[in-house]
């Protein structure tokens, strides 16, 4: 079950890593920060490029640390917020053509903050780690408050 739970969390954290990155520097067939800011703008994010900045950090770094384990509730807290956001951006195509994907990611982030790191994290055994059930309702709670203003800002 750990090493199940070290592949998925490593896995999908870089994947999420790789969409930070596309914003941010373009790579991976990516956009970079002015072609994401445009499209955030034709979303109704404005000015556009403070919103991708913002959410190619949060996904990059929210990625990063939930490959290695690291502040992981943080983490967790912080793909929430960002997959919020999106699938807030994305409702209006669908659910196959937009919103799937980010309701996947902020699932997966979810199913993480309950479950923990896993034995085989940055934070397993430190004096620092924090799991379990309040914690868990702490991330989802932070990830949602920090999404709102995101949400009352674009309107």
């Amino acid at each position: 079950m750990q090493v199940g739970l070290l592949g998925l969390r490593v896995f999908f954290g870089l994947v999420l890593a790789s969409h930070g990155a596309q914003k941010l520097f373009g790579w991976f067939g990516g956009d970079g920060v002015e072609g994401t800011a445009a499209a955030f703008e034709t979303m109704g994010f404005q000015p556009g490029r403070p919103f991708a900045v913002i959410a190619g950090l949060t996904e990059m770094g929210g990625g990063l640390l939930l490959a290695a384990g690291l502040a992981f509730p943080l983490a967790t807290a912080m793909v929430i917020g960002v997959m919020i956001n999106a699938v807030n951006a994305s409702w209006g195509s669908g659910f196959y053509e937009g919103t799937e994907t980010p309701m996947l990611f902020a699932a997966v982030a979810v199913a993480l903050a309950f479950t923990g790191p896993g034995r085989y994290a940055l934070d397993a055994g430190r004096p620092w780690q924090r799991t379990g059930t309040r914690w868990a309702l702490g991330s989802v709670g932070l990830g949602v408050v920090t999404a709102l203003p995101t949400l009352l800002i674009k309107g």
